[in-house]
């Protein structure tokens, strides 16, 4: 498995690998999701030396971009609706975090809360987080 919180910031190589392995995990979020051929775009923005970068998949009615956060949270993955493939502004922020870039068909059913706009699904997304961190010491 890929380690996603593996720093990107000054590391070409890690940088390069953390895109590769990003566009991956979207192609099969795509397949999990049932997203026909040609109706989204994976696209690679690398950022400067400074910076993880974003991976994003864009498609008809859903945005979603993959990044390092410069705060080290567990956030680095951003969900969330629009309306079209310009639209870069969209719904409002989502956010999950990187290792269910492991996990494509719970990856998946956060998308759908987030893209069914029904609040109590999207709520449901995040207190596996809450949990993690509070096992952490982060309550």
């Amino acid at each position: 498995m890929f380690d996603w919180r593996r720093r990107c910031a000054y590391d070409g190589a890690q940088k390069k690998l953390f895109h590769q392995n990003g566009r991956t995990a979207l192609r099969a979020l795509a397949k999990e999701l049932r997203l026909p051929p040609n109706s989204f775009d994976i696209r690679s923005c690398l950022g400067g030396v400074a910076v993880s970068g974003e991976i994003i998949l864009h498609g008809e009615n859903i945005y979603i971009q993959l990044s390092q956060p410069a705060t080290g949270a567990d956030s680095g993955i951003l969900i969330r609706s629009c309306n079209g493939r310009r639209d870069y502004e969209g719904g409002r922020n989502h956010f999950a975090p990187l290792s269910l870039l492991d996990e494509p068909a719970a990856l998946a059913s956060d998308v759908r809360a987030v893209m069914s706009g029904d609040l109590s699904r999207i709520s449901a997304m995040f207190r596996p987080l809450a949990v993690k961190r509070l096992a952490r010491g982060r309550g």
